[in-house]
């Protein structure tokens, strides 16, 4: 603690006394943070530290006390990194500069506005998606994409920053889709209102400017979702595939023909990774849950039943796998998709395996986040692409000719990788290469994994080498990506965005930060806009 005090000292960031006094002024002296523990939390992610650390962490209580404190902080200097859940690992919030403070939006958690005459929903940037979830509940109603996997602490405002998938991302696409206007904080503290709450497309779409930006055009503060009203029935199916070729054009048919809320699948190292994680007693509590979401007493008795006997024995010799959600506000429809669904799997060369992995995903959403580290208490990160199906088959087969060129590298530092594949709407396939090492965990994974979790495993020390490899390998997977012109989710300051633009688009990007930081102060470094 006094090491990183020190280290704060000397590199000059020591707020003003009297820009203290207005910022306790604004948002109240217990939520202006400079404690040397907090900055430095909030100066890292699930991946790495940030070069700097903020000297402050300030939490506005609403989008009036955010204008203050963004009004305050620029004037005097600062560049502000905004911050959600605090789960994402592409450096989207990490401090960039010496004099640098950290937003948090935890206080912003409220849902405004529930409109069930002109089916929209208006929330604050801190609100996470598992309270929005709950706000919904006994409404009938829900937004369409409804939240990340990691939901627990997960914001919208983080997540439309940052594009995020899961949770009706087969039919509905990313979390900006169902997005239908947002009130973005200008460096000035201007407050800047897109869209017209119930219709996003009134003039040029200028809510979409603001959607993916990872929070370096403003900061969200409010923001509004249209609502559907919530499929009554789901139905599941889970497949095996003896290869990943197989595997992604299978659902890549399910995805173009728009069958499945969520379809994702896995490699043999992950599930196997997943299988060690996961404990029985969390299964059985999950349980309560499935039980509930199959919409009928005597449906429940026979999942309790399925999943039973199921127990974990039934992905011990899957190779690849694969599980889809359908829905549908009737129960034939909804079995109907899952039928046309296992035809498509059957005639891909799939064998149908128990569906407990969909089930349980759908009944319990918003889980602690345990994956972030390994089942042995590894660290974990992954690297994403988004590509159009006809390029997905080639870029895994490029993939993993990279990491067959690296083993040696892999098995010197006792790195293992895996994948997560996900379709995205009608037209494009997330391949995600995930990396596990032995490591010492930071901050952010004891304070986010369960306590009782981390009680279990056995943990590892420092391993910057290992840590180093890892870098290494991710670089070289963003530049193979690069070549096939893959798009990517939470850019952050990791993925190359400006290189895919071409010079007139760049122009207007530089121009939009221009107008809303004309000193570069809002997150500066992320999108790859220069920092200050």
């Amino acid at each position: 603690m006094l090491a990183l005090n020190r280290k704060l000292e000397l590199l000059g960031m020591v707020m003003d006394k009297a820009l203290r006094k207005q910022l306790d002024a604004a948002v109240g002296s217990k939520h202006v943070v400079t404690y040397a523990r907090e900055c430095a939390y909030f100066s890292q992610d699930v991946y790495s530290c940030g070069e700097y650390v903020s000297v402050a962490v300030l939490s506005p209580a609403n989008s009036k006390e955010l204008a203050m404190i963004v009004k305050l902080a620029t004037q005097n200097g600062f560049a502000l990194f905004p911050r959600g859940g605090g789960l994402s690992y592409t450096g989207g919030y990490l401090p960039s500069t010496k004099k640098s403070i950290s937003i948090d939006t935890s206080r912003m958690h409220r849902v405004l506005e529930i409109n069930t005459q002109d089916m929209f929903v208006t929330v604050e940037a801190g609100c996470t998606w598992a309270n929005l979830h709950k706000a919904l509940q006994g409404t009938g109603l829900r937004t369409p994409f409804w939240g990340t996997l990691s939901g627990l602490y997960a914001t919208v405002g983080g997540s439309v920053s940052q594009n995020s998938i899961f949770f009706g991302s087969g039919l509905y696409g990313i979390s900006a889709d169902s997005v239908t206007g947002l009130k973005v904080v200008a460096a000035n503290g201007d407050i800047v209102e897109t869209g017209s709450g119930f219709f996003r497309h009134f003039g040029p779409d200028m809510t979409g400017l603001f959607t993916g930006d990872c929070g370096a055009l403003g900061i969200k503060a409010e923001i509004t979702l249209r609502l559907i009203r919530a499929p009554k029935y789901k139905a599941h199916t889970s497949f095996s595939f003896e290869n990943y070729t197989d595997l992604l054009a299978a659902m890549s048919e399910v995805s173009r023909r728009g069958l499945a809320c969520e379809c994702f699948g896995f490699d043999p190292f992950l599930q196997t990774q997943r299988m060690k994680r996961e404990s029985l007693a969390k299964d059985v509590k999950a349980l309560g849950g499935a039980l509930k979401a199959s919409g009928s007493v005597m449906g429940a008795l026979k999942t309790g039943a399925k999943l039973a006997t199921a127990g974990r024995g039934f992905m011990k010799n899957v190779p690849y796998s694969v599980h889809i959600t359908a829905e549908n506000h009737h129960l034939a429809a909804a079995k109907s998709d899952i039928e046309t669904v296992k035809s498509i799997m059957a005639n891909a060369g799939g064998c149908e395996i128990e569906n407990a992995i969909p089930l349980l995903v759908v009944a319990n959403p918003f889980n602690p986040p345990n994956s972030m580290i390994g089942p042995s208490g590894e660290r974990w990160a992954p690297v994403h692409a988004v590509v159009p199906h006809s390029v997905a088959i080639s870029l895994m087969d490029a993939i993993t000719a990279l990491f067959a060129k690296h083993k040696a590298v892999c098995d010197k530092f006792d790195i293992g990788t895996g994948y997560l594949f996900t379709s995205v709407g009608a037209s494009a396939m997330v391949i995600e290469p995930v990396f596990f090492w032995p490591d010492g965990l930071m901050d952010i994974h004891r304070r986010k994994v369960e306590a009782g979790h981390l009680r279990k495993i056995k943990g590892f020390s420092e391993n910057p080498d290992a840590r180093a490899a890892v870098d290494d390998l991710r670089n070289k997977l963003k530049g193979l990506m690069a070549e096939y012109r893959a798009a990517h989710l939470q850019i952050g300051k990791t993925y190359s965005y400006q290189q895919a633009l071409n010079s007139h688009t760049l122009s207007l990007l530089n121009a939009v930060k221009t107008q809303m930081d004309p000193n570069g102060l809002i997150n500066p470094g992320a999108l790859g806009l220069p920092n200050i």
